[in-house]
């Protein structure tokens, strides 16, 4: 596959689980492919890039995956389109291809649902490389948004605080986002749409679409908008290349803190007591 080397590298390569939610991206990737089909089209082209290992019996973590390769298919066969949007998922993501990825990524895509991220340490890896992180307030996010300051970062979404909550009450229903707001309800639909389904195979489709209106668990519909408005943000501000190379350098300046000596020498002081 070519892609172009002036779009913006817009990569989220990671484990596929739902907690990640390479799903909200998914739907992302759906509400651009409709706006550069209704004319509305980006200053500047993008490339979506995936890559992930799934476990072998994780089902739903492979109907992701056949979505965005069904997404992919779907672009690259539009002419109207493929010009300004391209998708790809690279098989087998290992190191090898991470050391080409990271270095060549514009947006850093750490979406996690708060609350369920350890850590982390592939943002560290390309906040050290100049990527911007677009992402939650979840596992090292919250001290590189605390290193380079709001400005250079972009965050969104609930709270972990409001997250554990809506777990504790049983308060988030994914139906209620789907019935609604009409933009959800779209993208969502989109996923059992005629194009979809003719190239892809309805059962996983139709699976992957009964779980999020259904089920959702990892909240994908609670931060679906603000992170639509918030990446929407992130792509035009992009277009001031020089306010955009100060972000980058100030993530690449700001990396020394994950220094593994550090790490080393904190947890020898506060854990290990050698």
């Amino acid at each position: 596959m070519e892609i172009s080397p002036d779009s913006v590298f817009d990569i989220q390569v990671k484990r596929l689980h739902e907690y990640k939610r390479q799903q909200m991206n998914a739907l992302y990737l759906i509400y651009k492919y409709k706006e550069i089909k209704a004319g509305r089209l980006p200053e500047t082209p993008i490339t979506m890039i995936f890559g992930a290992k799934a476990a072998p019996a994780y089902t739903l973590a492979k109907d992701i995956i056949h979505l965005i390769l069904c997404m992919q298919q779907l672009i690259s066969e539009d002419p109207s389109v493929n010009p300004y949007l391209k998708v790809v998922m690279v098989e087998n993501y290992n190191v090898t291809k991470a050391e080409h990825l990271i270095p060549a990524c514009d947006i850093s895509e750490q979406i996690s649902l708060a609350s369920k991220e350890a850590s982390g340490t592939g943002n560290m890896k390309f906040m050290l490389n100049g990527a911007v992180t677009l992402g939650t307030m979840d596992g090292a996010n919250v001290e590189i948004h605390d290193l380079v300051g709001k400005d250079n970062i972009y965050i969104f979404g609930k709270s972990s605080e409001e997250v554990i909550r809506l777990y504790e009450t049983a308060g988030y229903h994914p139906w209620e986002y789907y019935d609604s707001d009409e933009q959800i309800a779209e993208l969502v639909d989109f996923i059992i749409s005629k194009e979809l389904i003719r190239m892809g195979d309805p059962e996983n489709l139709c699976r992957l679409y009964k779980e999020l209106i259904k089920k959702d668990w990892f909240m994908t519909l609670l931060d679906v908008k603000e992170y639509i408005a918030r990446k929407e943000q992130m792509l035009e501000d992009y277009e001031d290349r020089m306010a955009w190379a100060a972000k980058m350098l100030v993530n690449t300046a700001k990396a020394g803190y994950f220094s593994s000596d550090r790490t080393i020498e904190e947890y020898n002081r506060d854990i290990w007591k050698l």
